[in-house]
């Protein structure tokens, strides 16, 4: 297993090495290529890890004397998040094959061989990042995102790209700060880099270190106060903003927390506390930010503000002692993973038929295309959490948990009953927007739309297959 989990990590990089050194006609299909052999590195290893029991393991990979700097960390947690990552990674790939391409109404263009390079980096990074046992090992992929994000963001080299593409770089690298305090901290009382080794600090420390690497988690995750970067992500290709924005680069944050809840064995209430205040703020305020918008994606980027939240949320209801909370928070991260992506290449789909992805532009999509109208409405339910689609069973989860821990800390009731109704509330909001979009007459936008090619009608299947299926796996994945 050791040499499989080396392999995801490791076989996106030589894809991009590759890329570089290839003819530009060939880089899309390379990456498509690399990014299939990762996902099947990643499925392997999950299954190997699964025949043999399910037993976690630790293997070292790179050690400065005594001090091991870089391991992985195989157990249920990072295989079921690796499994995601790695394999929206590929599903990314391949919609992009025909996104990017000159049959596309609102941006024609066909990728040069850096954003493909890039894809498989970032790809690679987060392979890396979920499986790493060190913080030092968090701290090189959690940079190595930062500037892969940098270069997807500001991709079309436009003014607002590139502002936006710096903005992402600098709030992500200042939120890098507190993994950086964490690592030195943890190193100082410990001697080791190892995130075993949180179990083993005092409570003051432990409060210090947690501190510093939630400050770094509400960097990447865009979370009150360094949220800012994200919504000008948007500025991204879309299947950019589907990936980073949904699926990978928003979840370092959340995952880094889980890893740590995990690792550190018990964890000082106050952590708790403020972990759930600081979610529930950010959920009201990223619910009231997208009311106004008008640009699908950045109304899907105040969405996945506050869907990072209710992990957030959960995450901190499980120092209280809920394993529920903390089942119902990682099975989130999977299940928002793919309903996000599969609402984010809706938008892009949308943009490459019709030409446009302004809401009041668009009507009549069902009766145009079926699939789209379809896929927008099974990625509305899957997110604002409507049965039988995967936003439901987490979500119940997470508000399960939470209401069974206000019997004892009556104060968590509040956040809850806030958390519930902003569920109601986007639920109201998104149907809003189906019924404006989806049914009636065609608009002239959506009259005139081009077919779509069959990589992007592939992918969006596939997501909205995963979209009633992957509760189920990730449940049963973590027992």
């Amino acid at each position: 297993m050791e040499n499989i989990a080396l392999a995801t990590i490791l076989v996106p990089f030589a894809g991009a090495l590759l890329i570089l050194l290839s003819p530009q006609r060939a880089a899309k299909w390379i990456a498509v290529l690399f990014a299939a052999l990762a996902s099947g590195a990643t499925l392997l290893l999950a299954w190997q890890f699964a025949a043999g029991g399910k037993q976690p393991f630790n293997v070292d990979w790179l050690s400065f004397g005594h001090t091991l700097l870089l391991g992985l960390t195989i157990d249920k947690l990072s295989t079921l998040i690796a499994v995601a990552v790695v394999v929206l990674g590929f599903l990314v790939a391949l919609y992009s094959t025909a996104y990017m391409s000159e049959g596309n109404r609102e941006h024609p263009h066909v990728a040069r061989p850096r954003y493909y390079a890039y894809l498989l980096v970032f790809i690679g990074a987060m392979a890396g990042l979920v499986l790493s046992s060190t913080l030092v090992g968090q701290l090189v992929f959690f940079e190595i995102t930062g500037a892969c994000s940098w270069g997807l963001i500001g991709y079309y080299q436009k003014p607002k790209a590139l502002q936006s593409a710096f903005k992402a770089l600098l709030v992500t690298h200042i939120a890098s700060l507190g993994l950086y305090m964490a690592a030195g901290f943890l190193f100082a009382n410990t001697g080791t880099f190892a995130l075993s080794a949180l179990s083993q600090l005092s409570v003051n420390v432990k409060i210090i270190v947690f501190l510093g690497i939630l400050f770094a988690a509400w960097g990447k995750s865009a979370q009150l106060p360094l949220h800012v970067w994200l919504p000008d992500a948007m500025e991204a290709p879309t299947p950019v903003s589907a990936y980073l924005h949904a699926a990978s680069m928003v979840k370092v944050g959340v995952y880094i927390f889980a890893r740590a809840i995990v690792s550190a064995g018990s964890v000082p209430e106050v952590i708790g506390w403020i972990g759930a205040i600081m979610a529930t703020v950010t959920l009201v305020y990223g619910f009231l930010m997208y009311l106004p918008q008008k640009d699908m994606k950045r109304l899907l980027a105040y969405s996945t503000i506050t869907q990072l939240s209710y992990i957030f949320l959960a995450l901190s209801l499980s120092i209280f002692g809920s394993k529920l909370a903390f089942d119902g928070a990682v099975v989130h991260i999977f299940n928002h993973a793919f309903a996000k992506s599969l609402f984010f290449l809706v938008a892009g789909a949308l943009s490459y038929s019709c030409g446009t992805r302004m809401l009041p532009a668009l009507r009549g999509i069902l009766r145009t295309s079926p699939l789209l109208g379809i896929c927008f409405a099974v990625a509305a339910l899957s997110i604002t959490g409507v049965p039988p689609f995967n936003g439901f069973f987490s979500k119940f989860a997470i508000f399960s948990a939470g209401f069974d821990l206000s019997r004892a800390h009556w104060q968590l009731l509040p956040l809850v009953v806030l958390a519930l109704l902003e569920s109601v509330a986007s639920f109201a909001w998104f149907l809003h927007w189906f019924g404006q979009t989806v049914p009636g007459e065609p608009s002239e936008a959506v009259a005139t739309a081009t077919p779509l090619p069959w990589a992007i009608k592939g992918v969006l299947i596939a997501l909205a297959v995963m979209c009633l299926c992957s509760s189920t796996i990730a449940f049963s994945w973590l027992g």
